[in-house]
């Protein structure tokens, strides 16, 4: 039996073997818990989202990629990702396998807060740890395998989330030492995630037709943008709300700050794309929305409301530019991950230093911080600095490392073929389809989509943007380069 007792409150009770009696207050565990359920529809929020930027042929991928990482990190996280994070007897980088497996993980005060059980604490952080990687794999989109995307999926979490959540949050971390401020995952989160999706675009190369009007294409599915958007919003009352780890007046302060640099956030990126096209733009706003959501995340905690319109307006106005970064330099991140969160992560990040106030953070009646420099604690903003630089630098170079040794890997590789791309990944690699009506009947008509030519376009009823091909078995041009590529994949696909 547990040794858990209630009082006449109805808070639980736990006398370690010191003779230390802990209180547990039910209200604080159904808040995080509830949470908990908050963050994860989140992830397949991402998915959503994820999906409906893409044509119609990779649609699915990314819902399926969504679902995927939760598992995969779920079993991680048992196996040893939480120790590896949130053990007390870890270094200064990364934890021990003190917590192997979640044993020892029940009733003891959490290393985040001793006003839940540890056991509390370890779900809630969980979610946070399988929609990072998840924000990253959409890098992969319309041009990545699925099967070693699984194990990548493991490794990562391992490898670069573990060890950044370990710093961030662990008490023997050392930004946590240094005195680092990041309430929900500024760093380990959206940063971690953010330059991880840089490299994974670096890495895999351009798309095929990169470059040129072939993928001047719209969303196939803004109303999943809109429902991605929804999810996510919903679920992030919970990223930052839940992270004060109690019900109390902070949570409440974070809920708010999140929803209005949100809105703020929104409003701010529709205006800017306004300005180009005339056009109010409903996925302008959703990534508006999301960027705001980002830049809030390190500083739930710690601003009051004012801030929060900031944060939500630099975050709309710089994310926004920052899109075009990947045309200056020539990577291929048709997700623009790099520029929501990584960038995103950074504003928040710096922000923070600026705006954090000692009298927000004792909301909760106990937490004492020097704030930043509205607190005229001006080396905050050194500390914001240094853990957003050691966050983006650590994650790009162990990301990197890890696709390079998996490349070389029979297998492992992450790159699909020229004719997986061409036929879409759903097909290729999945076999299934987001819409029954994509799917090509090799028995009647021989339609093959390849969104490289421009022969024509598919008619209002069919759904979709993308250019109508027809295969036929004897071409006229069957020599030339797009001809063969094109046989191929129809060949694959009668295989």
């Amino acid at each position: 039996m547990v040794n858990v007792t209630y009082d006449n409150s109805g808070s639980l009770q736990w006398v370690d073997p010191t003779g230390t009696n802990w209180v547990y207050n039910p209200g604080d565990i159904a808040w995080v818990l509830a949470s908990t359920a908050l963050v994860w529809i989140m992830i397949p929020g991402v998915g959503f989202f994820y999906s409906g930027l893409l044509r119609r042929k990779n649609a699915l991928s990314m819902i399926w990629a969504s679902m995927m990482t939760l598992a995969v990190v779920s079993f991680q996280w048992f196996f040893w990702g939480f120790s590896l994070a949130f053990s007390e007897t870890g270094s200064a980088y990364i934890g021990d396998l003190q917590y192997f497996g979640l044993k020892g993980v029940l009733e003891k005060p959490s290393i985040g807060s001793t006003k839940i059980p540890s056991i509390v604490f370890c779900v809630f952080q969980l979610m946070f740890a399988a929609i990072t990687p998840m924000l990253a794999i959409g890098a992969i989109a319309e041009r990545g395998r699925l099967g070693p995307i699984m194990v990548f999926v493991f490794i990562w979490s391992t490898i670069v989330y573990d060890p950044i959540a370990c710093w961030t949050w662990n008490s023997n971390g050392w930004s946590f030492v240094l005195g680092g401020l990041d309430f929900a995952g500024g760093t380990p989160v959206h940063i971690s995630s953010g330059t991880a999706a840089l490299a994974i675009s670096i890495y895999l190369g351009k798309r095929r037709g990169y470059g040129t009007e072939r993928l001047a294409y719209k969303p196939h599915n803004t109303t999943y943008v809109v429902l991605g958007t929804i999810f996510l919003w919903f679920g992030w009352f919970g990223f930052n709300g839940g992270s004060a780890l109690a019900a109390n007046l902070r949570a409440t302060q974070a809920c708010i700050v999140t929803n209005l640099a949100a809105s703020v956030g929104g409003l701010t990126w529709m205006l800017w794309d306004y300005r180009l096209e005339r056009k109010w733009s409903a996925v302008g706003f959703c990534s508006g929305a999301i960027a705001g959501l980002v830049a809030i995340t390190p500083a739930s905690g710690y601003v009051g409301s004012p801030a929060a319109v900031l944060f939500g307006f630099m975050a709309g106005t710089l994310c926004n530019f920052a899109t075009q970064l990947k045309f200056v330099f020539g990577y291929d991140d048709c997700l623009d991950i790099f520029a929501s969160h990584a960038v995103g992560g950074v504003i928040g990040n710096v922000l923070t230093g600026l705006f954090a106030q000692a009298s927000v953070a004792g909301f909760d009646g106990f937490t004492e911080i020097p704030g930043g420099w509205l607190d005229h604690h001006y080396i905050q903003l050194g500390y914001q600095v240094a853990d957003s630089v050691a966050g983006m630098s650590y994650s790009f170079v162990m990301t990197t490392i890890i696709l390079w040794i998996m490349h070389f890997i029979p297998g492992l590789r992450l790159r699909a073929s020229e004719e997986a791309e061409i036929l879409g990944i759903d097909d290729a690699e999945m076999g299934e389809f987001a819409y029954d009506y994509v799917g090509i009947d090799l028995g009647q008509a021989h339609e093959f989509h390849d969104d490289t030519h421009s022969h024509g376009v598919l008619p209002p009823e069919s759904g979709g943007r993308e250019p109508r091909h027809v295969h036929k078995t004897h071409r006229g041009d069957a020599s030339s380069e797009e001809g063969e590529v094109e046989k191929r994949s129809v060949a694959a696909v009668s295989a």
